[in-house]
């Protein structure tokens, strides 16, 4: 089977977004420049010098807009940089692959942070709140994607009542480049990653087949219940992205489900999640993959008896800028397996 990492390269950006854009593609920043982000006023008087990407998503979005000499660390990988970004993040120091600690953030002096998950920057997050950083003077930005209501959903994820689309992340990656003065550049990734999703919109349904999919990111062991992605997450995206459907019909970003109930789902296609952290057995996509070959139960589900299982990067199942690389990744094992043209 091809490699993971194989994949990721073949899925990689046009044009490197580090390289000189059209600078009349978008105007200079002009500062002081105010942001609402997620519920709250965020006021940069110039520059950021010294972020810090905090979680996968944030780090790689600021590495793909060249900003990796303004970067003072990273924390929290799920899995490795994209390949194409390996050199530059190279140059960045790593606080940790997990979640850092408040204090760890605050030594390598930033003047910035951007996160990619409420519980790295929020209520009640492990890290610290947004307030913690506003009494140092350190400015945050929340990517939009997850500023998700836990009203109905009782953990820090949330849930998502409507489902997520890329202009949520084009949303991220317009303001981010504007804080960092680099708008042009951030309007040449939008563009590039809006040509690779319309190109997968127009090119992958076989036969008006509507499939549907099980997302299935990671256990902490087989007979515990499977954390999946959810009906509206960025797993459904990729599901109607590929002209199909979720198999799980939950609200929750990242609801959990015994196999009764996967089985009772019945998908047509099961998608694997890859991840690098190690943190369970079952974060390995083989573990996964022999699992379901050999649960007796399990094992019946057609998709499994059909073969339709397939690997993705686990961290496009979240709302990232992976998440069409991801839906890549899938479409081309999809059509090795006769399943899409």
């Amino acid at each position: 089977m091809t490699s993971l990492k194989s994949l990721l390269a073949a899925c990689g950006l046009s044009t490197m977004i580090g390289l000189a854009a059209d600078p009349s593609l978008a105007a200079s920043t002009t500062y002081p420049l105010t942001l609402e982000n997620c519920g709250a006023q965020v006021t940069f008087k110039k520059t950021p010098e010294r972020a810090i990407g905090l979680g996968q998503n944030s780090a790689e979005i600021l590495l793909l807009l060249g900003l990796q000499d303004k970067m003072a660390g990273t924390a929290f990988w799920p899995s490795k940089v994209l390949p194409q970004l390996a050199e530059a993040n190279a140059r960045v120091k790593l606080l940790t692959v997990e979640m850092p600690t408040f204090e760890s953030i605050l030594a390598e002096n930033p003047d910035f942070v951007a996160a990619a998950l409420p519980s790295l920057v929020g209520p009640n997050s492990k890290v610290a709140k947004r307030e913690d950083f506003d009494k140092v003077g350190v400015a945050t930005y929340l990517s939009p994607s997850t500023c998700l209501s836990t009203k109905d959903v009782k953990d820090q994820y949330g849930s998502r009542a409507e489902p997520w689309n890329m202009d949520l992340l084009y949303k991220e990656i317009d303001e981010l480049s504007e804080i960092f003065d680099v708008a042009d550049r951030g309007q040449a990734l939008i563009a590039d990653f809006k040509a690779r999703e319309a190109k997968l919109r127009s090119s992958v349904s076989k036969d008006g087949k509507n499939l549907s999919y099980v997302f299935w990111f990671s256990s902490p062991s087989p007979s515990a219940d499977a954390y999946l992605g959810g009906k509206n997450s960025a797993s459904g995206f990729i599901a109607d992205l590929l002209g199909g459907h979720n198999a799980i019909s939950a609200e929750a970003e990242w609801p959990t489900l015994g196999w009764e109930g996967i089985i009772a789902s019945n998908p047509d296609v099961i998608v694997v999640a890859s991840l690098d952290r190690n943190r369970w057995e079952l974060d390995k996509p083989e573990a996964k993959i022999n699992f379901l070959n050999t649960d007796p139960a399990v094992s019946q589900i057609p998709a499994v008896k059909n073969k339709a299982i397939v690997i993705m990067d686990g961290q496009a199942m979240n709302p990232t800028v992976r998440t069409v690389y991801g839906a890549e990744q899938v479409a081309g094992q999809l059509k090795a397996l006769g399943l899409l043209k």
